[in-house]
């Protein structure tokens, strides 16, 4: 669709146009005080005889009456992309003062002025944003919060759909994981290196399929010095340069197991070198609504000292299928695939491909040749393939 669109894979809630105003335009939702100060205050009329399942007002937001506040994007700590399209990108974004609530995100999708003109879509975009502010507080219709421009961009603020996992879930394929490192440790002498959503696939019945092993070295228990890995990921160890070890994969679980309860690692910055200031510091905060086990098996694989670390200490993987947070996991019919995934990904025949993101097909007049010359040094190098 070409009324900026940003990416056929991205969640709906992330799908969307902005336009060309100067203040803020209110949506609708559960807004808390903050962002009740962020928005005006107004609902359409259709909104006000919406089930009171679908929007509620706490009290104190009642008397708060009409108040806009002016944004920037500079008001805005810019987290991570979510989705890319011809002249739109959408950013996971927090309001700055509201920085150390890392359950408090938002999606905020940015459009060049210029490219929307040049691509002939100022009238979709004009379209879009009046149709979504006249539908505000729809149950199924993404919410706009604000939207605002700049010299160069329009800005549309919109909720972020829910990019994270219930426990039960959450517990399921991190036991999964779990079983997954035991092997390539306990069997195979391996070390993975490059634990990530991206690199975890779901096979049709729902169970997990660890993919992409680059990364992957036999080490038993010597110690590598290969910096490698996904930054938001790297164990301290890694970025010390100090050597590591089998121990760096039980670090990356427990950062997993927390963006798969946040929907973001407890690690982030545009800057990567921020990045692996604050995994050196090994600091965690924890949302209040996470449960104590979940706190507890996360500070447990995160220890900064590898010697320290659950999973890496005597008793090694027992210890971790062992944790409270795991009680009630069986364990053995998890590994036979007894229990049924929790997700299961629509596939309606075997090339189906709409669980996968879209990308551009690559260009082959950039792509570098394998001449004569390279093949002659490093063929011998392919002879495995």
């Amino acid at each position: 669709m070409a009324t900026g669109t940003v990416d056929p894979s991205a969640p709906k809630d992330v799908q969307g146009t902005s336009a060309p105003t100067g203040d803020i335009d209110t949506g609708s939702g559960n807004l808390h005080e903050k962002e009740r100060q962020m928005v005006a205050a107004i609902r359409p009329p259709h909104q006000r005889h919406l089930s009171p399942f679908v929007i509620t007002e706490r009290p104190e937001e009642k008397q708060l009456g009409v108040s806009t506040r002016t944004l920037t994007v500079d008001d805005f700590a810019l987290l991570k992309t979510l989705g890319t399209g011809t002249f739109a990108r959408v950013w996971l974004v927090r309001l700055k003062d509201e920085i150390r609530q890392r359950d408090k995100v938002y999606a905020l999708k940015i459009l060049r002025k210029a490219d929307v003109i040049k691509l002939k879509q100022v009238e979709h975009v004009r379209n879009e944003r009046k149709t979504l502010s006249a539908v505000a507080g729809h149950p199924f219709i993404t919410t706009l919060i604000a939207s605002f421009s700049d010299d160069q961009s329009l800005y549309m603020l919109l909720p972020t759909r829910a990019r994270r996992f219930n426990e039960n879930t959450a517990k399921f394929y991190a036991a999964e994981i779990t079983l997954t490192i035991e092997f390539l440790h306990d069997v195979e002498g391996i070390v993975y290196r490059d634990l990530k959503p991206e690199n975890i696939l779901l096979d049709a019945e729902g169970h997990i399929r660890l993919v992409d092993f680059g990364f992957a070295k036999k080490v038993d228990n010597r110690e590598t010095y290969t910096l490698c890995g996904t930054p938001e990921y790297l164990a301290p160890e890694v970025i010390h340069n100090s050597g590591h070890g089998l121990a760096v994969d039980w670090w990356a679980l427990g950062i997993l197991i927390y963006e798969f309860l946040v929907g973001q690692p407890p690690f982030w910055d545009q800057n990567p070198m921020r990045i692996y200031e604050q995994i050196v510091e090994g600091r965690i905060r924890f949302p209040q609504n996470m449960s104590p086990a979940a706190q507890n098996i996360i500070s447990l694989l995160c220890k900064t000292n590898p010697t320290e670390r659950l999973g890496y200490i005597s008793g090694g993987s027992a210890r971790v299928k062992s944790h409270p947070f795991f009680e009630d996991i069986q364990w053995d019919d998890l590994f036979y695939r007894r229990i049924k995934g929790p997700i299961i990904p629509r596939v309606d025949h075997p090339a189906d491909t709409g669980n996968f993101e879209e990308y551009p097909d690559p260009d082959v007049r950039s792509q570098n040749v394998y001449t004569d010359d390279l093949k002659k040094k490093y063929e011998a190098l392919f002879s495995d393939f």
